[in-house]
């Protein structure tokens, strides 16, 4: 497209309609994938999604074109409370996820980002999105494991759109692996077609409502903390292209609002916990079309598809394998990504203090995610919480120090935010770009 289509722009429904259908199969792919592996519905996801989007689009007065799917960072979490409790323990810890961003978002309104800042930085992020990658490592496998040649046909798939495609290709590997891999089964016969024949066209998502639980506010609430780093950076991405200073007009407090909100919301009918999705800052960068009326529309389509049974069918009928080779490729994007964060930040691990800290928030977080939780006298707590919090305080117990010889060490004092800004400037459109979320 050749000029540029502006936030507050509308366009003709028949030159909408295809942008927005664009945005839709953008996250399709992410957003059905952390209800397949975590065992929620993918139509709910779908509606929570799309509901989602259209609040923030809200609360943050129309003025920052974001799509909402959900987060691959709280699969982990996810499946250990529901695996020790339930399912509906699980969505309260996702609906508490969102009260954390809520909360976040009214001290940053008070007191700014430098609280953020401190408490954030790249030695702690960093670290816990590698245990968010490698905790999922023995799922990836042993799903790819129940059929090696399916898998490994959607992983090349995946793996050839992310590094040889270009234009809308690039933005969609996920989805792209997923077709590759289906259609491979279909023709060796390894699809239930019957599933599919016999669900309605329409239907209702399998609404189901959250059971309070402490073991779910510990292990999957805390989180949060680290994807709203990565929010800040997808908004800092976001405020570079479209050209207007998002993080003062709206402001940040209104964009971790409305995620928060939007969680909120997801938790509380059965969706995941929501998050921006780099995949469609990538199909804005592409097409120019920055129209938050098209962001809007693809929510809405989204809705839509969410009441449609066979819809929901086709996604169950997806087999193991080829799931399993597409979350191979993404898990370990996760974990390379935290690595990513750390190195361009040269956070500069001759450091005994920084060494120290990255070690034990991965060992932390890996270790205990294996054992499920960990009974800290009356207290359960996931791996997860326990890696971030573990990082938090062992960064205030001991403190960066200057080099009184050369000063400052660039990058060892960059923040959470800055961290998931360059994460998204390098890569723009591209699979990696979205992959905690």
């Amino acid at each position: 497209m050749g000029r540029i289509v502006d936030v507050q722009d509308r366009l003709p429904l028949g030159r909408a309609l295809p942008l927005s259908a664009q945005h839709m199969f953008a996250m399709f792919g992410s957003t059905v994938m952390v209800p397949f592996l975590t065992g929620l519905d993918p139509s709910v996801a779908l509606f929570t999604g799309g509901l989602g989007t259209l609040l923030y689009i809200l609360l943050t007065k129309g003025k920052i074109p974001a799509y909402l799917g959900s987060s691959f960072a709280f699969i982990a979490p996810i499946l250990a409370v529901s695996k020790a409790q339930g399912m509906g323990e699980a969505l309260f810890g996702a609906a508490m996820s969102g009260v954390v961003y809520i909360a976040v978002a009214l001290l940053i309104r008070r007191f700014g980002t430098a609280w953020l800042e401190k408490l954030l930085p790249p030695i702690v992020v960093g670290p816990v999105v590698v245990v968010i990658g490698l905790s999922l490592a023995g799922t990836a496998v042993s799903m790819a494991a129940e059929g090696y040649l399916a898998a490994v046909i959607a992983l090349a798939a995946a793996m050839a759109a992310m590094v040889f495609f270009r234009g809308f290709l690039n933005v969609i590997p996920i989805l792209f692996g997923i077709i590759v891999g289906y259609l491979y089964s279909a023709a060796a016969g390894q699809v239930d077609w019957q599933v599919v024949a016999q669900a309605p066209w329409f239907s209702l998502p399998h609404f189901v409502a959250p059971k309070p639980s402490t073991l779910a506010l510990w292990t999957i609430a805390p989180v949060a903390l680290v994807t709203i780093a990565e929010h800040i950076g997808h908004l800092l991405v976001t405020e570079n292209i479209v050209r207007k200073p998002l993080m003062r007009d709206p402001g940040l407090h209104r964009s971790l609002l409305g995620d928060g909100v939007a969680t909120v919301v997801a938790g509380l009918v059965g969706g995941p916990p929501t998050t921006t999705y780099g995949e469609n800052i990538g199909v804005m960068a592409i097409t120019r079309v920055y129209s938050m009326w098209v962001i809007g529309g693809a929510a809405v389509i989204a809705m839509l598809f969410a009441f449609v049974g066979k819809l929901g069918a086709l996604v169950h009928s997806i087999p193991v394998p080829v799931m399993g080779g597409i979350s191979v490729l993404l898990f370990g994007t996760i974990a390379a990504a935290g690595v990513r964060m750390m190195v361009e930040h040269r956070v500069d691990f001759s450091r005994p203090r920084n060494l120290a800290i990255a070690s034990v928030v991965m060992v932390l977080g890996v270790g205990v995610v294996g054992n499920t939780v960990l009974h800290l006298g009356g207290l359960e707590i996931g791996g997860l919480a326990l890696a971030t919090f573990g990082g938090m305080i062992l960064n205030a117990i001991f403190p960066e120090r200057k080099d009184r010889e050369s000063g400052d060490r660039p990058g060892s004092e960059e923040t959470g935010a800055d961290l998931g800004a360059s994460r998204g400037k390098s890569g723009k459109g591209k699979g990696e770009e979205g992959a905690l979320g």
